[in-house]
């Protein structure tokens, strides 16, 4: 009992000998240690990473979930610890929409078969949504709210701390300068020593928690591939499923097409544009660069190409592919770049040089 009450008188003696130097130090009254350019430059540069790190947080919540009051009940549930209940996004609401007014209007219509295809398509572009907010929620918030909720937490604590051992030094060295006795000098001499080592000890451990910020970069930088590759996929997802959109729509009578001005769409139907295959990753597009692809459209001859993705046919001029299967390709002059004339037995067609691979 009488240990913890001597325990509490010295722990508020502290308390009320910090507060006096602080106020001192206010009133330009006392001396004030100052910390270390490095450690006050690292100090700086943490309070920077925290700033940012929030804002990009906020920011990236927003652009994956425009609506606050959605992102406030989520923000609840988890909170709460509770799952969030599923709801379809915009892009599914849309879709289902489209997909009950074209079952009204017929499917066997023109326009009610073209709603269903949209609607479809509209729900694939959702669910292409949802994955890109899940691996994003994954790869790239919770890594930065870590940050912010674990390390950055960690560092204000020992920053405290070391404000705190910095307070009791300067302390110790206003009680030596005041001392006048031998005794209540010596005392105070050591009362100094002892908040100088305390103090370097924890400017010590404070260093080092700063210095891990460079690490929580080189982090943060790997998180950000992971999100630009999220939404690499997505985009390419989107794309493919809106140009298949456009091919099934296209097949509809003529009267049904686009209402684009003519010109427009003459210029389109004159463009032949090969369909990149779905995939995690784009294919390169410097493929047809290469030095086989170059030969093979420089000089004449045909040659055995892998096909690297199934590809459908846009037109009775192009020519279907299975992934896997081996075709003759060669080059046509005047053809497209991005384009060489394939062969199957009888068959023969245009295809895209960025689903095929030469073989020797």
């Amino acid at each position: 009992m009488d240990f913890n009450v001597k325990r509490l008188a010295a722990d508020a003696g502290t308390l009320f000998s910090r507060a006096v130097q602080f106020t001192e130090e206010k009133f330009g009254q006392a001396e004030k240690t100052e910390l270390d350019a490095h450690l006050e430059n690292l100090l700086t540069r943490a309070e920077t990473t925290k700033h940012w790190t929030e804002k990009i947080l906020k920011q990236t919540e927003v652009l994956l979930q425009p609506n606050p009051n959605v992102r406030i009940e989520e923000f609840l549930y988890e909170k709460l610890d509770k799952k969030v209940p599923t709801r379809m996004n915009n892009h599914e609401l849309l879709g289902q929409s489209m997909i009950d007014s074209g079952n009204e209007f017929g499917p066997g219509t023109a326009y009610g078969n073209a709603l269903v295809k949209c609607g479809e398509t509209e729900k694939q572009i959702g669910g292409a949504e949802r994955e890109l907010i899940q691996s994003s929620a994954i790869n790239f918030l919770t890594p930065f709210r870590n940050f912010l909720e674990g390390d950055f937490k960690t560092i204000l604590k020992e920053r405290k701390l070391l404000q705190n051992k910095r307070l009791d030094l300067d302390a110790a060295k206003t009680k030596l300068k005041k001392a006048k006795m031998a005794d209540a000098r010596a005392l105070a001499e050591q009362d100094l020593k002892m908040t100088q080592s305390e103090f370097d000890r924890q400017a010590e451990i404070t260093r080092l928690l700063l210095e891990g910020i460079g690490s929580t970069h080189a982090h943060h930088l790997r998180c950000l591939n992971d999100f630009v590759e999220a939404q690499m996929t997505y985009y390419a997802q989107c794309y493919q499923y809106m140009v298949d959109l456009q091919k099934q729509l296209g097949n509809f009578p003529s009267g049904f097409s686009s209402n684009n001005n003519q010109s427009t769409a003459s210029g389109a139907a004159s463009v032949s544009v090969p369909i990149l295959p779905l995939t995690g990753t784009l294919p390169a597009s410097t493929a047809n660069a290469s030095s086989g692809f170059t030969e093979l459209q420089n000089f004449s001859g045909s040659r055995k190409a892998r096909v690297l993705y199934d590809y459908d046919a846009a037109g009775s001029n192009e020519l279907s592919l299975l992934a896997d299967e081996v075709i003759m390709v060669s080059s046509v002059p005047g053809m497209d770049s991005d384009w060489l004339m394939g062969e199957r037995g009888n068959q023969k067609g245009k295809v895209p040089i960025t689903y095929l691979e030469l073989l020797n």
